[in-house]
């Protein structure tokens, strides 16, 4: 892996969120071969010297694939028995291609009162931060089996995109890359039109640009562009930083720790690179 030989830098701590998109093809297939390219990424970032925590969806629609179901439901039972499902397939998953590069992993799941009640939010915080300084990398998502804000019924974290925003504060990230199925944010959609252009960097998440923001793309995912935004929004209002990038390609998480131009950067400061 000679991209990441130079971005070793020790103790920085970043937080990969990587979305249902990345993780199952449109067939339901969980991408197995990605899965293991970023597994191995993130291993030796681990054995670099970096902190690592992975934020992963995916567990709906690793349990409609172990089903056998191609349309999401809707039901709010049927979600979280889904979810509960392919939870263990998910982890069960992790634990043995993370294994095969020798890097221990831990499953940690949340909801929002854990982080919102002070007492809770410590607890959190001394076992990831127990699991880091121990070399484990702790894989996170929302307990949605016990949870129905996931599912719009009420709202807590509301999706995968502010769990890792929440986590990224929580444990004071240096960066927080979030990894989707387009290379970053765009002036308009690129799926509906070729001659969208890229925006390198923004500085601010304003009003205008949450309102041009379009829905899910995947039917086995429940965020969007509009998510990963409010997602920013969160981190540049705690002085954080964070990388969206195309998670089809798990290199593009080192060149973003490299600051390399490759997504889209979200930050109070312009990259060096522009």
């Amino acid at each position: 892996m000679p991209e990441s030989e130079s971005a070793s830098q020790q103790g920085k701590k970043v937080v990969v969120k990587i979305g249902t998109s990345s993780l199952i093809h449109e067939n339901g297939e969980l991408k197995i071969t990605e899965i293991t390219a970023l597994a191995e990424v993130l291993s030796q970032l681990r054995k670099e010297g970096y902190q690592i925590l992975l934020v992963s969806s995916g567990a709906v629609g690793a349990g409609m694939n172990q089903l056998g179901i191609r349309e999401r439901p809707d039901e709010i039972a049927e979600l979280q028995a889904l979810s509960a499902i392919g939870q263990v397939h998910l982890m069960a998953l992790y634990d043995r291609i993370f294994g095969a590069f020798h890097q221990q992993v831990a499953q940690v799941l949340l909801t929002r009162d854990v982080v919102d009640y002070p007492h809770s939010r410590q607890n959190v915080w001394q076992t990831l931060g127990a699991l880091l300084t121990n070399g484990v990398l702790p894989i996170i998502n929302e307990n949605d089996a016990v949870s129905v804000d996931e599912f719009d019924h009420q709202t807590t974290f509301g999706e995968n995109d502010q769990l890792a925003a929440v986590v990224s504060h929580l444990v004071d990230a240096d960066l927080l890359i979030i990894m989707s199925d387009i290379d970053g944010l765009y002036d308009a959609n690129p799926k509906h039109h070729p001659d969208a252009h890229l925006i390198p960097w923004v500085a601010q998440v304003d009003d205008h640009l949450l309102g041009s923001a379009e829905g899910p793309g995947s039917q086995f995912g429940s965020g969007g562009m509009a998510t990963k935004l409010r997602a920013a929004d969160l981190v540049l209002k705690h002085g954080g930083q964070m990388a969206l990038v195309n998670g089809d390609d798990p290199q593009n998480v080192v060149r973003a720790l490299n600051d390399q131009p490759v997504g889209t950067r979200f930050s109070a400061q312009k990259p060096k690179y522009l």
